[in-house]
């Protein structure tokens, strides 16, 4: 394992890179995840919190957790969101120890059930994930899988 787990709200100094990173992997403006970001760095937050995975100064790895990822089903909250690994580094086992890191992360702050929409199968579940329903997110004319996580 040649990367490290960041929780931004420990580390804030890397804010401006992530939003960065997001923004450029998903096309969400730039400024719809520093605001975001900055939320998550108030004293007591909980959500949204952010989480990258670093490779020295090289992001390869990120998710968040949101109240809602851009779906009607808002009484389905928190959102695990933007999950991206970088291209080079699939495969690797970074999604994946992310996704614990998350879900471990979320535990100890009392949040026990986490939902994440996807048009992947297959991935998730190997990380104790469940499809829950169907749900067509913003924008999107396709349906979507919800997923849930029970720690």
């Amino acid at each position: 394992m040649d990367y490290t787990i960041i929780k931004l709200n420990e580390k804030p100094e890397l804010k401006n890179a992530a939003a960065e990173w997001f923004h450029e992997k998903w096309g969400i403006p730039y400024e719809a995840y520093y605001e975001s970001m900055t939320d998550s760095l108030k004293p007591g937050a909980v959500v949204p919190r952010w989480y990258i995975a670093v490779t020295g100064e090289r992001i390869v790895g990120g998710m968040g957790v949101i109240e809602n990822d851009f779906h009607p089903l808002t009484e389905l909250t928190p959102n695990v969101c933007a999950v991206f690994t970088e291209p080079d580094r699939r495969r690797e086992g970074i999604a994946g120890a992310l996704l614990n890191y998350v879900c471990s992360d979320m535990a100890e702050e009392g949040i026990h059930t986490l939902y994440l929409a996807t048009g992947h199968t297959g991935f998730y579940e190997r990380y104790g994930w469940e499809y829950y329903c169907a749900v067509q997110c913003d924008g999107d004319d396709y349906m979507s899988r919800m997923y849930i996580h029970r720690e």
